[in-house]
């Protein structure tokens, strides 16, 4: 994949609809035709753009696209509800621990697992678990 990506590579890169990015204008916009789901990210074009950023020298950036990629596929009121959970005092080892599970069984988010994982023997650490 060429960076940018949009100028080199949007016939080949998709949105979460599968609608190619080429097809995604202020025309479609304007008429009605695209939906929801055209204007949300795949996957894909998450991945590609975690791997130019690992090109690049940029692991920190390419790591949080990774993570960002598998999370793609969870639906919005969820991830709120694990955002809510990670927020410093709001969950306990145990919610910790099954929203880890949960991301990697239901989700096959396994560095997300992992992230949240990490945090909660930092929050561990530091007294930030939910008492």
């Amino acid at each position: 994949m060429t960076y940018p990506l949009m100028d080199n590579e949007a016939d080949r890169l998709r949105a979460f609809s599968e609608r190619p990015l080429s097809e995604i204008t202020l025309d479609a916009v304007s008429d009605g035709s695209l939906s929801s789901a055209d204007l949300r990210i795949h996957a894909e074009t998450l991945r590609a753009q975690a791997e130019i950023a690992r090109q690049a020298g940029y692991e920190q950036l390419a790591a949080n696209l990774l993570r960002a990629a598998e999370l793609t596929v969870v639906p919005n009121e969820e991830l709120l509800k694990m955002y809510d959970l990670l927020r410093p005092s709001r969950a306990s080892w145990e919610q910790l621990m099954l929203l880890a599970e949960r991301l990697e069984t239901t989700y096959q988010a396994v560095e997300n697992a992992r992230f949240v994982r990490e945090a909660a023997e930092v929050y561990k650490t530091r007294g930030l678990l939910r008492r």
